[in-house]
């Protein structure tokens, strides 16, 4: 615990310094040294008498902040009256002096096992707030009323949920809100990126596997299937699963059952499925890379998430609550949004979607600015093309795009993506289809 040791006489802060060698010290001398360090610290000790104005000074610019630090006043001997006004106005404990070393330790470990009791609530009570966000889908527009519609009508069913959308629009949060919706909201929730997982380790990470099935397995593994039992599964990213897994998933999906690498015995699960992917599945298993029965075992509800570009009128609520969830989070104040900067935001192209905004969002409470913002024509028609009469050969044209923004942009992909204003896997897979990766 980092603490605040703050006395204007040098030999007794050094004494006290010693008998406090247990503490991350920060010390100072008077009211003006010590400010500065209030929002750095879990406690202050705090002598009364202060060369430059009293410890009820420093208690008050304490409690100020938006995360105020554990206070304990030292008083003189005689001075009963000072230790009680610095308890009305918010002081936790105060030390009389003279006071023995066993006073002392025992007045600042009761004052810090309270501390912590006061910060794990304050934790517990945000993530039950952001918890209950979860099954709030921001936005009034006609394409979110309808997604609001969909997921209150099929969110206490088991049915199989495929949610498509570009990468930022929020499909993992779309699965959460059908979870915490649901009679399972109190069982697991878990979460597997599908092409985020090296494809040697997928099928344990997936299924599980017994002790030794692999070089490596000093122990039986529980698979996502399993810790998932009784709740959700959210798979995401499901087009970048193999085409061998593909197989895999799809008997588990029908069979109820799972089988793990190395073992034989089958194990019962019940387990509700969401999947996710911003790739078209449908075109995905024309071009034979997703299995076209896994595809249906999936599609049985399908959930469309619009890009931001499409639901402009709902940019205006996402900001103030994007504003709001990182201006407590940081512990700060949510600044104001001005009608320029708002104008910005609504003709902003939003490759990114809703994870974009999110993120100027968040930079904008911690630094009192934002990037820049182009507005949606510049950049996006700032070319024209004239299309010849016999024809165009698209995937030619396509692959000679990508070249030129790859060599535009020095050969970085990310760089790349926000170019061509893709989402970065949606760019991954086009040059991979074009052999460019």
């Amino acid at each position: 615990m980092r603490m605040l040791l703050v006395e204007d006489d040098a030999d007794q802060r050094q004494l006290l310094a010693q008998l406090l060698g247990n503490y991350e010290l920060v010390l100072a001398a008077s009211v003006a040294e010590a400010q500065p360090h209030l929002g750095k610290v879990d406690l202050v000790l705090s002598d009364w008498k202060l060369g430059d104005g009293d410890g009820l000074m420093l208690l008050r610019a304490a409690q100020r902040l938006s995360q105020s630090p554990a206070f304990v006043m030292m008083t003189a001997y005689g001075t009963i009256s000072h230790a009680v006004d610095a308890m009305r106005q918010g002081a936790d404990d105060y030390l009389s002096k003279p006071f023995s070393r066993q006073e002392l330790e025992l007045t600042l470990e009761k004052v810090s096992r309270a501390q912590r009791l006061k910060t794990d609530n304050q934790r517990l009570s945000q993530a039950l707030a952001d918890q209950h966000k979860l099954t709030e889908i921001i936005g009034n527009s006609a394409a979110m009323q309808q997604l609001q519609s969909r997921l209150a009508r099929i969110s206490d069913t088991d049915a199989t949920v495929l949610i498509e959308g570009e990468s930022g629009t929020g499909k993992e949060l779309a699965a959460r809100a059908l979870h915490q919706l649901s009679r399972r909201a109190q069982k697991p929730f878990v979460a597997i990126n599908c092409g985020a997982i090296p494809e040697a380790l997928a099928e344990s990470e997936l299924f599980g596997a017994d002790k030794g099935a692999y070089t490596g397995a000093t122990q039986a593994k529980t698979g996502k299937f399993e810790a998932a039992s009784t709740g959700t599964l959210f798979l995401d990213e499901i087009g970048e699963l193999p085409l061998v897994l593909q197989s895999k998933l799809l008997r588990v999906l029908q069979e109820g059952k799972v089988t793990r690498l190395g073992e034989h015995q089958e194990r019962s699960i019940d387990v509700r499925i969401i999947a996710a992917t911003n790739r078209d599945l449908k075109a995905e298993v024309q071009a034979g890379r997703f299995r076209e029965d896994l595809f249906y075992r999936l599609n049985v509800v399908p959930l469309t998430l619009p890009p931001l570009r499409e639901r402009r009128d709902d940019i205006p609520a996402l900001c103030r609550h994007f504003l709001a969830l990182y201006a407590r989070r940081h512990g700060l104040n949510p600044p104001a949004l001005g009608h320029g900067l708002l104008e910005k935001l609504m003709s902003h192209h939003w490759p990114g979607n809703v994870r974009e905004l999110a993120n100027r969002m968040e930079r904008l409470v911690l630094l009192g600015e934002d990037m820049p913002i182009s507005p949606l024509g510049e950049g996006a028609s700032e070319f024209s093309v004239k299309l010849p009469a016999g024809g165009l050969d698209w995937e030619a044209f396509e692959r000679h795009c990508l070249e030129k923004a790859l060599a535009l942009n020095g050969g970085n992909k990310r760089q790349t993506a926000r170019y061509l204003s893709l989402g970065y896997k949606a760019l991954l897979y086009r040059l991979e289809k074009h052999g460019l990766s």
